[in-house]
């Protein structure tokens, strides 16, 4: 059997003198193994590289031969023997999971790599080696080193402690025992092998990718729960191979002589291409696809045990494979915040430059410049980015604890000021600004429409089926024929599963992966046509006079976003072999027979915002079955472009000529306030794409009923664009109608992105709303890359499937809803939401507070290390340019910590208005997006504030205490605290308990510690009237003039917050 597989194998994958040595083994009939089979392949690839050889093309040694074959195996088609992991003939990744960053080798020096790769920190570990040099130490090491090795300590902790849970995470997932068929004990999940057979029970995670091959149900289903793997909600069936499933017991499935192709490892977890190859008189072949496969980290949720080949282990599973680490997000404020201190960087050497040619260049003249940078190191101030990580905490919280948007999560916690620069914003239509709430409110079927009203006749004409009367007029009974036809093809054609309730027999809900099609089946149950009962091969519908009917199902023809139609063939009571097929009009109608109305009342549903859907059926004759079945098996065993050919055979035999029962309306209904939620985005100056994949009247439709689309504005709409000339006077035409909207196709989209993309993207980010339509999730992102390459400025992006994930990802800031698509874009993105309505308050609200609060934060960490810098200057001045310092040891560090932290922390706290005037305002967003609150222009305000402030310390200190002594030290450090705490002060817009508790705390703090600083303060000076005098004065010196030219200009030219707020 074995043999067999490989014969399979490299007769489609191997060159051709390793094909003709696998037909003389094929012909041996002694062989018990693969050994010789081995030998011979060894034998033949030889000669290929001999041949190769004589060429010129050099032959491996033989570690390195075996190197890369085990490589190339990975990437072509494995042969598994069934039922024993040991008895596979090539290795395979190992079963065993780990997401740990680090280990015990690593942890050190990727963490030092990680944190060394930021300005701050390579600045501070230069400074910090310098004070190993004696020429150049300067005070005690531990005033560079403590405060640089605190930083590091931190953060290696966090790292520590978060690689020990995800660790811990994994070692839990390894030890999970299951039951190996053949095996005397239980195998942990790490021990797991391929071609092993699992038995697993219900609500057990399924520990490797398995073809499923018994269940203890007769038909062979079992459903999954996929929402750790791709965040739907919703149960997905899988049925077992129709051989092993019929087989008496497992032991007679371990006994099975028999093997399995399978597909190379790959991403697509809808996609699946295998064989099970039973080997007997003639050895028997039955196709695997998807649809019996479960996926490794699923959960089995139906209430059976099943056994299972494992195919996929460890890194080669889809789990693994879809895994991969999401593009590391940096605000734009960091980005800014990094060239500030580069110019703070450049500013300190050229002030040591300066000092050092003031007092004359020397032989030494580049020690002396290096000793005044490391006293000017706190120009930039190792604590900004702790400061700042520790706001953005609060900041999490905040948005995380606001009663006003519930179940709000802060996934990515590094760039929530991020929110208050948003100025395009990219949604998804259905899930996202819509409820993805089903709901039929339309059914045509040709010259009758049936709406809301008259659906209580289209439950007579189902009822009408058990008739015996025929008195009714000839067109009725027509339109009841056909009204019939159309709700049996509606409850029948779909991939609905019902589910009993255990306490009721009588009662039941439906699975499904579409919300359409659930409206859709509800729809038929409340008309008389109720799906009670299906499995893999039957479906059984009961109607109004609780009669049954059983339909045999012979195929289905799944949904896929590729084909955009849905088809089902089934066989009923009487034998009538039936084909039903539904599907989007664009592609239906090349399929049903030829017909005057289709595409005017598709247009027309469109108009009215519903999603629509053709319907068809075919009848077949056994014979034209029998042909399309022989085909389509001969199809479906192929291992070579199998999707394809099965395709060819359905469309050959039957999407052709189909019947036109009809056309279904489906409305998705608005999320609760999504209308004044876009016109309050819009009036913040948010520009709104949306990106569907719906028809173009459809969100045309839902773009004016949520006022996307103001009231009496331009719509311009482009579409199946395919003319250079056209491309270009389309965009001509609406560069003089910059404030219309524009419509445009995924076609048209394309076209542009690939010939014209510059001068379309200058254009389409002018205008105030775009949407696109037939949008694939490719483009999606596309257009989110596009918009910030271009523009440089931050856009969000927000929506509730799959397929918006990739969009999501591209963002700035990736918003995800949890919806009923499940919770894959909610896990991918930085802030998750319940409701689209709830951007308002986490964009004007909280990304206000955000990014105003981090702008201050780290403006003024960076005053409160300029000012001492400027301190130094002077005293080294004054010093005839002496590089000695002027606060050593302890001072220098309880400066930055004990002294002044939790004051300039609170600021974090602080707030311009209430969040009631930002919601009434939203125009007040406007400014943020500007950069206003961290500019160039407050920048180097506070650098003149903090030159200003330094000196006037120092100077009048050496005019009061004209004497470099521990008494001059007392008074212009005790001055400087008390000079940030009025600073933090006057700072403050809103004063809450915790800034007051900060600054009584600090000033206490302060007090009892004077008393161990005895090397540094002359501590019976402090105790006179004249410290007091002196310090006060030169307290008021250097805030007096600061908090005066605050006041009038506040007065002068009040902000517009301000105004609003009252507190101008």
């Amino acid at each position: 059997m074995r043999k067999a597989a490989a014969k399979y194998y490299l007769m489609h994958n191997r060159s051709t003198s390793q094909s003709v040595a696998l037909q003389r083994y094929g012909q041996s009939q002694d062989a018990s193994d693969l050994d010789e089979l081995d030998n011979l392949l060894d034998d033949s690839e030889s000669r290929d590289s001999s041949k190769k050889h004589a060429t010129g093309t050099r032959k491996r040694p033989f570690l390195w031969r075996q190197y890369f074959r085990r490589s190339e195996h990975c990437l072509q088609p494995r042969n598994i023997v069934l039922g024993n992991g040991n008895k596979q003939s090539l290795s395979y990744p190992s079963n065993a999971i780990s997401n740990a960053k680090y280990n015990a080798f690593n942890f050190i020096p990727l963490v030092l790599f990680e944190q060394f790769k930021f300005f701050f920190n390579l600045y501070f570990l230069l400074v910090a080696l310098s004070q190993i040099i004696p020429s150049l130490r300067i005070g005690f090491l531990s005033t560079y080193i403590a405060p640089l090795a605190f930083v590091l300590l931190v953060t290696m902790l966090q790292e520590a402690a978060d690689d020990l849970t995800r660790r811990k995470r994994d070692s839990d997932a390894n030890a999970e025992h299951y039951d190996v068929v053949g095996r005397a004990v239980m195998t942990k999940a790490k021990d797991i092998k391929v071609g092993d057979l699992i038995k697993v029970h219900k609500d057990r995670r399924i520990p490797a990718d398995l073809v499923l091959l018994r269940t203890e149900e007769d038909d062979g289903e079992a459903f999954i729960r996929t929402d750790q793997l791709d965040g739907e909600t919703d149960w997905k069936l899988k049925t077992a191979c129709s051989y092993t499933q019929n087989l008496v017991n497992e032991t007679d499935l371990l006994g099975q002589d028999g093997f399995v192709i399978a597909d190379p490892p790959a991403k697509s977890m809808h996609e699946f291409t295998g064989t099970i190859n039973i080997k007997a008189r003639n050895t028997l072949t039955f196709p695997l696809s998807a649809d019996n496969v479960l996926w490794g980290n699923t959960v089995l949720a139906s209430g059976t045990t099943i056994i299972g080949l494992v195919v996929y282990t460890g890194v080669d599973t889809r789990q693994s494979l879809n895994t991969s680490a999401a593009r590391a997000k940096a605000g734009l404020l960091e980005q800014e915040i990094n060239n500030l201190s580069k110019i703070l960087c450049g500013l300190t050497l050229l002030l040591s430059v300066a000092l050092v040619s003031f007092h004359g260049f020397s032989q030494t003249w580049y020690i002396d410049v290096t000793r005044f940078l490391i006293l000017f190191s706190t120009i930039i101030p190792i604590s900004l980015r702790v400061n700042l990580d520790l706001g953005k905490n609060v900041y999490a919280h905040q948005i995380e604890h606001d009663i006003d948007i519930p179940e709000t999560i802060v996934r990515t916690s590094t760039i929530p000021e991020e929110l208050g620069r948003i100025e395009y914003l990219l949604s998804d239509k259905t899930g996202t600004l819509t409820k993805n709430d089903m709901e039929l409110k339309k059914l045509h079927v040709g010259t009758v429409s049936f709406t809301r009203e008259a659906m209580s006749e289209v439950s007579e004409y189902v009822h009408a089926v058990t008739s015996k009367s025929n008195n009714a007029p000839r067109t009725k009974r027509e339109i009841s024929g056909r009204v019939r036809d159309l709700v049996m093809a509606l409850a029948v054609c779909h991939n609905v599963t019902p589910t009993a309730d255990l306490d009721d027999e009588e009662s039941h809900s439906y699975q499904a992966a579409s919300p359409d099609e659930l409206a859709i089946v509800k729809w038929t149950e409340r008309v008389g046509l109720a799906l009670i009962a299906r499995d893999r091969k039957t479906m059984k519908l009961k109607r109004s006079d609780h009669e049954t009917n059983t339909l045999e199902i012979l195929s289905i023809f799944p949904f896929t976003s590729e084909t955009k139609r849905m088809g089902i063939l089934v066989r009923d009571d009487a034998g009538v072999i039936t084909f039903y097929e539904k599907g989007a009009d664009v592609v239906m109608a090349g399929i049903v027979a030829a017909n005057d109305w289709l595409e005017e009342e598709c247009g027309n549903m469109a108009r009215e915002g519903l999603r629509t859907l053709v319907i068809g059926k075919k009848v077949l004759s056994k014979i034209a079955y029998e042909r399309f079945q022989k085909e389509y098996e001969s199809a479906s065993v192929s291992m070579t472009g199998r999707e394809r050919l099965m395709a060819d055979v359905v469309a050959q035999h039957l999407e052709h000529n189909l019947e036109l029962l009809g056309l279904t309306g489906v409305e998705d209904k608005l999320q609760d306030s999504v209308k004044p939620a876009l016109e309050f985005l819009r009036n913040a100056g948010i520009k709104i794409w949306m990106l569907t994949g719906d028809k173009v009247e459809t969100a045309k439709c839902i773009a004016i009923s949520a006022k996307l689309v103001k009231r009496g504005q331009y719509i311009h709409t482009v579409t199946k664009l395919v003319d250079d000339r056209i491309a270009m006077a389309e965009l001509e035409f609406l560069q003089n109608k910059t404030e219309s909207a524009l419509v445009i196709d995924g076609e048209s989209l394309q076209y542009y992105l690939d010939k014209f993309q510059q001068p379309f993207v200058e254009l389409t980010t002018q205008l105030p709303t775009v949407i696109c339509c037939r949008c694939t999730p490719t483009q999606k992102a596309d257009v989110a890359r596009l918009i910030r390459a271009h523009t440089k400025r931050r856009v969000a992006c927000i929506g509730d499937g799959g397929n918006d994930v990739s969009m999501i990802q591209a963002a700035d800031i990736g918003v995800g809803i949890v919806g009923k698509e499940g919770k894959q874009a909610s896990l991918a993105a930085d802030f998750s939401v319940p409701e689209f309505r709830y951007l308002m308050k986490l964009l004007v609200w909280h990304g206000r507070n955000s990014y105003k609060r981090s702008a201050k934060l780290a403006q003024f960490v960076i005053h409160r290390g300029l000012i001492i810098s400027i301190c130094q200057i002077v005293f080294s001045v004054t010093s005839k340019f002496a590089p000695i310092a002027l606060f050593q040891g302890w001072l220098m560090v309880g400066y930055a910590t004990l002294y002044t932290m939790m004051p300039v922390f609170s600021l974090a706290l602080d707030k311009d208005l209430d969040d009631s005037l930002a919601l009434l305002y939203p125009e007040l967003y406007k400014e943020l997006t500007e950069g206003k609150s961290l500019s160039y222009k407050t920048f180097f305000g506070w650098v003149a504030i903090s030159v200003y402030q330094g000196i006037a310390i120092m100077f009048v200190t050496l005019i009061l205490h004209n004497d470099h002594d521990s008494k001059m030290v007392a008074i212009s450090f005790t001055a400087l605290i008390i000079n940030e705490l009025i600073m933090v002060a006057l700072e403050v817009n809103t004063w809450v308990p915790l800034m007051i508790y900060a600054q009584v705390a600090t000033i206490l703090l302060y007090i009892a510690t004077v008393p161990f600083l005895g090397d540094y303060f002359d501590l019976a000076y402090m105790k006179t009237a004249g410290f007091y005098w002196r310090t006060a004065i030169v307290t008021a010196i250097s805030v007096g003039p600061t908090w005066a030219v605050k006041s009038i200009r506040r007065r002068l030219r009040p902000p517009d917050y301000a105004k609003l707020a009252g507190t101008a």
